[in-house]
């Protein structure tokens, strides 16, 4: 390496080495610390007890973490699908060249710069059992009440809608940044070729957009695993743990039962789920590289 690059690399070091060291300081050390908290027993007031793998084996052992852990993943497949298909659909929507077409993308960004307790509120009153405008829906086809958040068939699906609400906007931009990507040329080529919408859609939109649909599948499985202000705000885990997810009993072992091992446990189990998943996903972003349109 000549000097001159020598010292453009020494420069560049000391710049970056604030933000480095304040990563390593406000980030590293407390997932290191947590990680060790998770081989003890610790209820905030003693000094911690180290106890080995046993909150990692109680975990395994105890049938409410499995059913934590099944609602989770049911709770995140429902919330992906749907999640993935509306935003799809609405960016191809969007794509389009409409009047108000700032004002559709603008109204359907608002709730992810929305405060979730607002949403919550409004939400609550959405599903109200006696006044709410769910049922007043269904009484126009002489169907209901549902007890929406007061039944636990039906207040984990209610859940999924307002969270797909909340974030909604955010994919659709993501899709909208893909879509806007895809060549018109071949678009077009393909329609005087014959090509009907869905096999233009299939064989060349969706090669072009497999990258913008594996980061939003893989945004969109964190946020599910991670939930959490939905489930505290609306049914604080019930009725009957219901909607206990993973990310609010995390909360509750922590700040609730004071269990801080058992719960920096369950937050790296949580954590390897997410890593196998988005190993997942990524592999098959990588199938999709090699399917991409020229």
């Amino acid at each position: 390496m000549n000097p001159a690059r020598r010292g453009e690399a020494f420069w560049a070091v000391l710049m970056i080495l604030p933000a480095v060291g304040g990563l390593a300081l406000l980030v590293g050390l407390p997932t290191l610390g947590s990680f060790a908290l998770s081989f003890t027993d610790w209820d905030l007031l003693g000094s911690p007890r180290w106890v080995g793998g046993a909150n990692y084996a109680g975990l395994a052992q105890d049938p409410l973490f499995w059913r934590v852990l099944g609602q989770t993943f049911l709770f995140t497949a429902l919330y992906v699908v749907l999640d993935v298909v509306l935003a799809l659909g609405l960016a191809l929507a969007l794509n389009q060249r409409i009047r108000g077409l700032a004002l559709f993308r603008a109204a359907y960004f608002l709730p992810v710069v929305s405060s979730m307790v607002v949403g919550a509120i409004l939400w609550s009153w959405v599903f109200d059992p006696r006044f709410g405008v769910a049922n007043a829906v269904l009484a126009a086809f002489h169907l209901g009440p549902v007890r929406w958040l007061q039944d636990g068939r039906t207040a984990l699906p209610a859940l999924v809608v307002v969270s797909v609400w909340k974030n909604l906007g955010y994919d659709m931009l993501l899709f909208l940044a893909g879509l806007q990507a895809v060549p018109t040329e071949q678009l077009e080529a393909a329609a005087l070729d014959g090509a009907g919408p869905w096999q233009r859609f299939r064989h060349i939109t969706v090669p072009w957009i497999g990258p913008s649909l594996v980061l939003v599948g893989m945004m969109a499985t964190i946020r599910g695993f991670q939930t959490f202000d939905t489930v505290y705000l609306m049914t604080e885990g019930g009725p009957h743990r219901s909607t206990t997810l993973v990310g609010y009993w995390l909360f509750q072992n922590a700040f609730t039962y004071f269990k801080l091992g058992k719960a920096s446990a369950l937050a790296y189990v949580l954590f390897a789920v997410l890593a196998g998943l988005s190993a997942l996903q990524w592999a098959a972003r990588r199938r999709l590289a090699h399917q991409e349109a020229p």
